[in-house]
């Protein structure tokens, strides 16, 4: 039997921007919901493409070692895919982004990271996207975000 996965529709952009900055005209909110809706079949060749990236960051990571350079590169990766997850229907995308970057938020820690646990986050992000595992509903995505915050809460 084979089970749903729902799909969590992000919050409008109406609700993201009503009240915070003044009168904004309501149907430049519709026009730009629907600009989004329309670029919403090239989302997948978008986040393939930003989890090269990260891929390539950790590779270079592993190719001339853990620096504030090479940590930072992964580091800006990671928030990248953390802000594009859900825009990109991929929520459990964003909750991982999120937890990698938590592991490797703190300059002076980063550096001293388990990379087993980085390297945990960012494979957690290829299989999502090869396994089409879009929310934590999904019963690997729960196991998979809730153990690497764990132990991420536990490296802290």
């Amino acid at each position: 039997m084979s089970q749903q996965n729902p799909v969590i529709q992000p919050p409008s952009l109406r609700l993201k921007v009503g009240g915070r900055f003044g009168a904004i005209d309501p149907s430049a909110i519709a026009k730009a919901e629907a600009a989004l809706k329309s670029l919403s079949g090239n989302f997948a060749q978008w986040l393939s493409e930003e989890v090269v990236k990260l891929d390539a960051a950790r590779q270079r990571v592993r190719d001339e070692g853990v620096t504030a350079e090479t940590m930072e590169t992964l580091y800006l990766r990671a928030h990248d895919l953390k802000g594009l997850g859900t825009t990109y229907e991929f929520p459990l995308i964003t909750r991982i982004g999120a937890s990698l970057c938590r592991l490797i938020d703190d300059k002076d820690k980063r550096l001293t990271v388990p990379l087993a646990l980085v390297d945990a986050h960012i494979d957690a992000i290829k299989a999502a996207v090869r396994d089409d595992i879009k929310t934590d509903e999904h019963p690997v995505g729960r196991i998979l975000i809730e153990e690497l915050e764990r132990k991420v809460a536990a490296a802290a």
